[in-house]
Formats: C-alpha cells, structure tokens, sequence
C-alpha cells in the first residue's frame, strides 16, 4: 500500500516536473501572450503537449512568472515552484492480495458486504503473531446493481469516521464511435447550466432538429455557490491578516478561523458535487427519452474566463464542468450512451440552418433584459436563443463528424480534435416539411356572416331637443333642418378618447374611421347651439 501511493506521488511529480521544464525551455518573450510559433515550440517540448489544454499550459506560465518577479530569476525546476506534496491519510487495499484484505458480498442481503482486514496489534509488528483479522461490515447503497462485483476499497479517514470508497464492475452495453442517427447536443451555459435537443441524421445525409430542446437552469445553486464563495475569500482574508500581525494574542481566532474555513470548503464540496450529479443526470435522461446512442458536448478545458467583469470571469471559472463531465460518462455508461467532446469554434457565432454568422441582441419578448442573448441570420431568417442555436450546431457537427471520432489514449475517452471543412459544410439543420391533418389554407372570408347585434348607424335621424322626450344617439344631437348626418370626429382631433392611441395605423371594420360604435370606442365632441325660445314651453317646480 505504502509503495503504490509512493508510485502516484512520483508520477504525478514526474508530469509537473516535465512540463515546467518544457515551458522554462520556450520561455515566451511576453509571458502574458504567446505566438502561434511560440505555442508550437512549448508543445513540442512538453511530453505529449500536443493533445494538452492550453489552459494548463498558461496556469503553470502565470506560475513561474510570479516566481520570477518575486525572485528577479527563473526556477530551476519544479522542485522551486512547488512545496513537497502531502500524503493523503488512506489505505490502498487495491494494492494488496488475499493475505491482506478480502471483500465478499452477502448472499443473502445484496445491500451488505463483509472486508476482512488483517491489522497489526501493536505499533512496532515483528512477527505473524502480532497481526490480526478484523471484519468490517458495509452497508452498499441501492445505486450498486445486485449482479455487480464489488473489489477491494481505499479507506479514509473522514472526521472521526472510517469511510470505504467501493468500486464495482458489472456489464453495461457497449458504446459504439460511429454509426450514430440521433444525437443529443449539449451546450454549456451560466445561469442556463445546461442548454440541450436531440438531431437526427437520415439516409440522404440530411440533419433534422427533434423538438425545441430544453434548458437546465441552476441560477439558485450557483448564487448560493457565489455567495459561499464570497465568504471564503473574506475568511482567508481576515487569516492572512492575523498572520502578518504576528500576535500570539490572536491565535485563539486564528483556529476559530481555520475551523470556519474547512466547514465553509466542505459545504461548496458538497454543493458542487450535487449540482454536478443533478446536471449529468439530466442531460443523461434526456438523451434517454429522445432515443439517441451518443452525448455530443463541448470541450471547454481550455476555456478560460476574460474580457469580461470581475464577477462575470469568477462565476465562469467556478463553473463544475468537469466534474459534469465525468458524471455524465459515468452514467451515459450504464445505459450504453457515449459521450463525444467536439471543438467549440464558432457554435454560437454561425446559423445553424446555414452557417451565416449570426446577428446578437436583445429578445424582441425581453426588451428589459440585459445581454445579447437572442440570434438572428440576416442569410435564412432563423431566429431564437443563442444558446438554442448552440446545441444544435453542437449536436449537426457532432454527427457530421462521427468518422473522426478517436479514444484518448490517457483518459480513455472518446472525442473529435478538429473540425474538418468540407464535414463542417454538410452539418447544418435543414427544415422539417410542416405536416397538417386538415387543410387551413383561406379559401373564402374568414369574417362570420352574421348580422350585428347593435346597428353602427341609426335608420332614422335623432329627434329634435325640445319638441318631447329627446333620444340620444353616439353623435350626439343633430339638427333637424340636415338631411345627411354630420361625419364624427377623428381619433386623433384633440378628441377625448377611452383607448390609447397608438402608432401603427389602425382602421375599424364597418363604418367609416370614427363614425358609429367599433372595437375602439370614441366618444364624439359635442356641439353647442342655442335653444330656440318657445313660449307654450315653461320651466317650472312641481309642488
């Protein structure tokens, strides 16, 4: 057990020691920007640099610049750079054989399985005698199916419990390179984690979108993850502060501090950890119901958050991708899915429909809403989310590129390193033909035959005022020596009205602009005359 976590240890110091000697080796003369010719050079003096993140790459450039501005020199080696790694408190049982540890599943209980641990009995063991068996019950948990075969755990110390971190193996489909026909696309987002739709390829080569998509939205987790982040650089904050005090005085709050810190890292752990199997689950299950055989996602490792405002880079480098992406193999595993890392040149940048590049602002429904999220192609006329259109490019270039599909020889998994032309022109989402059960094409008038309940015009002239009881018409009253009624007003004259005038030109059915009753109802401006003076009509009190 000592010797295989002494193995990884030099392993991994041999990988960090190669690669800060290839990057001193082409120190770049701009350390902040490095030329095409420059990144060629460092990637060919690096061990397999040429299939390694640029972000990994400019994370130990940035390191090695702030060692040589502290100490006006560059390191020697990694040795200078980095303080020697720690021993992580865990037992290796994979390494051992039958005389040290066994595990045996319960026959009876699948849920319960026994480790035998043979531990030595005294601090300073000399001899067989000194060492003993001890059993260990495990409880598994209901995700490990009944049919799996349970190997040897590592065991860790975690607080003042012993936990075992069991793998397991059991048959699951396999996962084929090519031969795709449904393909989900996945495309990363921010407070949209997840933007996702499933395409189809047919026999002809074309490439047809299933349905809208659908978005997985984890706004919530990710303020509650800003937040707890806040709160941890004020905690550090505070302890770098005492320690440049240097006051004994303050080492009481310095362990409260300390405390506070791991409690405050345990809980952005376990939030992480739940948003990232939250989301891989998802993608996982839509991929399901859509029928497809493979995930095509984005390779964002080399992605890296610039150009933008402080708060907008930290919540993009906060983002848990890789550890989504680790989950979603995971689980596309078992169900026979696999999962395809593409390139992510220009998805967001070009139509989807016909690869114009795209037209970005506000949605015509959101007007208030800041950013530039909504596409437009000045070539097709598509429109919609950007990130809607993403998925798409996404999932069309993932099938148009299944040929080049490899495994990576370290990790294992199955990705496509470049976009090749003449592919990338023939990945492009055609229109699916609009089916209809009934014909809707306009034949006749669409308008109803059928007569109004309340006549726009009267069939007879309003009576005189003062000859009767007077009657009341829309126009008001009109004078009786006319023998054509006067024309109402227009909605717009400086007239009172009870709708809002708009600007777009709007003309009632009917009778003509303003005359009678319509949709919009306008009252008519009244006109004033002077009553004609009739001595048989007196104005009077009843008593």
């Amino acid at each position: 057990m000592a010797q295989e976590q002494a193995g990884r240890a030099l392993r991994s110091v041999k990988w960090r020691a190669d690669l800060v000697a290839g990057a001193l080796a082409e120190w770049p003369e701009d350390p902040k920007k490095r030329t095409g010719e420059e990144w060629d050079a460092v990637r060919g003096a690096i061990p397999g640099g040429e299939y390694l993140p640029s972000s990994i790459i400019r994370s130990r450039t940035r390191q090695v610049a702030v060692f040589e501005s502290k100490n006006a020199r560059l390191p020697v080696d990694v040795f200078e750079l980095e303080p020697s790694p720690r021993v992580p408190r865990m037992l290796l049982l994979a390494a051992c054989d039958g005389q040290q540890a066994t595990i045996e599943r319960s026959a009876t209980e699948p849920t319960k399985a026994l480790l035998r641990l043979q531990l030595p009995t005294r601090p300073d063991p000399q001899k067989y005698a000194d060492w003993t068996w001890v059993e260990c019950p495990i409880t598994l948990p209901p995700t490990v199916p009944a049919n799996a075969v349970i190997h040897l755990p590592t065991v860790r110390i975690t607080g003042r419990k012993v936990r075992a971190d069991v793998a397991y193996t059991h048959a699951v489909p396999k996962t084929s390179r090519t031969g795709h026909t449904v393909a989900l696309g996945v495309d990363w987002g921010l407070n949209t984690l997840f933007s996702a739709g499933a395409a189809r390829m047919h026999d002809d080569g074309r490439i047809t979108a299933l349905g809208a998509g659908a978005q997985f939205r984890a706004a919530g987790v990710l303020a509650k993850q800003y937040r707890l982040r806040h709160i941890f650089e004020c905690l550090h904050g505070k302890t770098d502060h005492y320690t440049r005090l240097a006051d004994p005085a303050l080492d009481g709050k310095a362990a409260t501090l300390a405390k506070e810190i791991r409690r405050v890292r345990e809980r952005r752990s376990n939030l992480n950890e739940t948003l990232a199997w939250a989301a891989a689950r998802w993608a996982v299950d839509q991929a399901v119901a859509a029928g497809a055989t493979v995930i095509y996602l984005e390779d964002l490792r080399s992605m890296e958050a610039g150009g933008m405002e402080r708060t907008h880079n930290t919540r993009l480098s906060q983002t848990v991708r890789g550890q989504i992406t680790d989950r979603m193999r995971h689980l596309a595993a078992e169900v026979g899915i696999a999962v395809v890392t593409v390139p992510p040149r220009s998805t967001s940048k070009h139509c989807p429909c016909c690869l114009t590049p795209l037209w970005h602002r506000k949605a015509p429904d959101r007007p208030t809403v800041p950013g530039w999220k909504w596409a437009i192609c000045p070539g097709c006329g598509w429109q919609g989310d950007r990130d809607q259109g993403a998925w798409r490019r996404i999932a069309a270039r993932g099938l148009a590129h299944q040929t080049k599909t490899v495994v990576d020889r370290v990790s294992g998994t199955m990705l496509i390193r470049a976009v090749v032309d003449t592919m990338e022109a023939k990945a492009v989402i055609t229109a699916t033909e609009k089916t209809s059960r009934t014909d809707r094409s306009k034949i006749g008038p669409t308008r109803p035959r059928t007569n109004r309940l309340t006549p726009r015009r009267r069939e007879v002239p309003s009576p005189a005022r003062l000859t009767g009881p007077a009657g009341q018409r829309p126009e008001g009253h009109a004078p009786t020596d006319r023998t054509r009624l006067p024309r109402a007003a227009h909605r717009h004259q400086g007239v009172t009205t009870i709708s809002t005038p708009t600007t777009s030109r709007h003309r009632p059915r009917g009778a003509a602009l303003g005359a009678g009753f319509h949709l919009h109802a306008h009252a008519s401006p009244p006109r004033w005359a002077e009553p004609t003076p009739d001595p048989t009509v007196r104005i009077g009190s009843l008593s």
